[in-house]
């Protein structure tokens, strides 16, 4: 495949007009290309590289913890569609053998008409109770080393991403024992700055959903959100469909961490592409209306929003182009550790791309 006179986003964050090259799902320089195939005329469009979600639970009526592999085959192609090529499905908070039966769920899923499934986010269950969000909090559990070790094995070593809340009794250990093997992600939790901090220096340097399930930003107590603009190793995750986070906390978030260790993402759940209705996610009830999903309770549970309307929104909030571009794709790509497959548009990566109009609405997807 060919791709010529697209806008193609480059690594520095600038669009240039460029002809790609395409072998074998990759991309590769001009001397390298060997098949006359197809020859896709780009003129007055963008090229960017696919999105990579490493948050959602689910979408197009589908939930990744329901365990079913055709069910995120659904979910993968939904994704796809909406121009997310690489994709992390997240588990909630369940029983052991629930979990366990969730990750094992994953070696069959994969197919070829949908987005690449990059690895497992295990958002639950060693969580803080006094944070749940939209958690159950009779299956929270402290940070359990065998445990986790269960069903990394059941999931066939694809968990990728953990989150750990760094006050609960244990988390000091789990940290310190996984820090090299996947990474350890601070969220729901209520701990303070010196907490936060010391988990960061132990290895835990990412956050699941900044702002959300966790103590405000505040003046005499700083919190998680501090400590993690203070960790210039940190990365931070941000949902952004505009419902999460006001407009001004998005911008001044960015200007605070800069453009280079925001992760966009959607943390989408089933009723993301669906109609207003009543939906669930964790087998808890969840109603949607007008992209805002909520508990019973009023708790907002998820998003309804795919990545690629997360990325568009906060450009509508004021952030420039090429820093939600960014976020969007090479910076949760280097979160995971995924960044030498995906993420930019070089040579030797997979060649997942988006095609889109000025105005970023999407045209095709590769």
């Amino acid at each position: 495949m060919i791709i010529k006179r697209g806008k193609v986003f480059q690594e520095d964050g600038n669009f240039l007009e460029q002809t790609l090259y395409v072998n074998d799902h990759r991309l590769v320089d001009k001397a390298e290309y060997q098949y006359d195939g197809e020859v896709i005329d780009a003129e007055g469009l963008l090229v960017l590289p696919g999105l990579v979600d490493i948050h959602s639970h689910g979408a197009a009526g589908e939930d990744f913890s329901d365990g079913n592999p055709e069910g995120l085959k659904k979910i993968l192609q939904y994704e796809k569609r909406c121009g997310i090529t690489s994709y992390c499905p997240t588990s909630m908070t369940f029983p052991k053998e629930r979990l366990r039966q969730i990750f094992a769920s994953i070696k069959g899923a994969q197919t070829e008409d949908g987005a690449t499934v990059v690895g497992i986010n295990m958002e639950g269950p060693f969580l803080d109770p006094a944070k749940k969000g939209a958690h159950v909090e009779g299956y929270i559990r402290k940070p359990d080393i065998e445990f986790f070790r269960e069903c990394q094995n059941a999931s066939g070593g694809r968990i990728k991403v953990v989150t750990v809340a760094p006050n609960m009794e244990g988390a000091e250990e789990f940290i310190e024992t996984f820090k090299d093997d996947v990474v350890i992600s601070i969220g729901h939790t209520g701990a303070d700055y010196d907490c936060a901090a010391k988990a960061m220096e132990k290895g835990a340097h990412h956050v699941t959903h900044l702002y959300n399930a966790m103590n405000p930003l505040g003046h005499r107590a700083p919190g998680v959100i501090a400590a993690a603009a203070d960790d210039p190793l940190c990365m931070v995750e941000m949902i952004g469909d505009g419902i999460h986070i006001h407009p001004a906390v998005v911008r001044n978030t960015f200007r605070m961490f800069g453009e280079e260790r925001i992760v966009l993402i959607s943390d989408s759940m089933m009723a993301a592409g669906m109609e207003n209705g009543v939906y669930e996610l964790g087998g808890q009830k969840v109603i949607m209306n007008n992209r805002k999903a909520v508990l019973e309770d009023g708790t907002i549970a998820g998003s309804a929003t795919n990545l690629y309307e997360c990325m568009q929104c906060v450009i509508a909030m004021g952030v420039p182009e090429r820093t939600a571009i960014f976020a969007a794709t090479r910076n949760p790509a280097k979160s995971i550790g995924i960044y030498g497959e995906v993420g930019s548009l070089v040579p030797g990566k997979r060649a997942d791309m988006v095609l889109a109009d000025e105005k970023l609405n999407i045209v095709r997807v590769i």
